[in-house]
């Protein structure tokens, strides 16, 4: 279990990290965290040391490596540019014409603790009428709760295009 403070800590180490492969400064640290010294920002990084998230490189200035992240972030916090487009399928609507075409769901995908990938046609579902009719899709039924932030919840299926 980590602090409000260690646990922003390391999500801003995490965002520095992804976006310039650079661990920050303490000084970069100490003031995304409104901290007023650079001792506090060391506390913090030996506690998350110790609990198993980061990892100090020893004799070399700004060599932190994240581990792990916690449970409890989203995908917006670990991927801070991640913005999702969200279809709406229109699945649970009853008026599904006959000349609808339908989409094989082929198995399942894992939006959190990882599924192992196998391809067999479980069921088949409409394709929604918003979607254009040229090309190959297929669907997926999601497993877990990563995805929750993007609206993406556990048992529903997406539709993917294949190209």
């Amino acid at each position: 279990m980590l602090t409000k403070k260690q646990k922003n800590l390391l999500l801003f180490i995490n965002k520095k990290l992804r976006s310039s492969g650079v661990s920050p400064s303490y000084e970069e640290m100490k003031q995304s965290l409104n901290l007023k010294s650079k001792s506090g920002i060391h506390r913090l990084i030996s506690a998350l040391e110790e609990r198993g998230f980061i990892k100090r490189l020893a004799h070399k200035a700004r060599a932190l490596e994240v581990i792990k992240l916690p449970e409890t972030a989203s995908a917006n916090d670990i991927y801070n540019s991640f913005s999702p487009s969200v279809i709406k399928g229109g699945l649970d609507e009853v008026n599904i014409n006959s000349d609808d075409m339908e989409v094989p769901v082929l198995g399942k995908i894992a939006a959190g603790t990882p599924v192992e990938a196998i391809q067999n046609e479980v069921s088949r579902i409409p394709l929604p009428s918003n979607l254009e009719k040229n090309g190959d899709y297929f669907g997926l039924k999601v497993q877990g709760d990563s995805m929750i932030e993007a609206g993406i919840n556990e048992g529903d299926t997406v539709i993917i295009k294949k190209n």
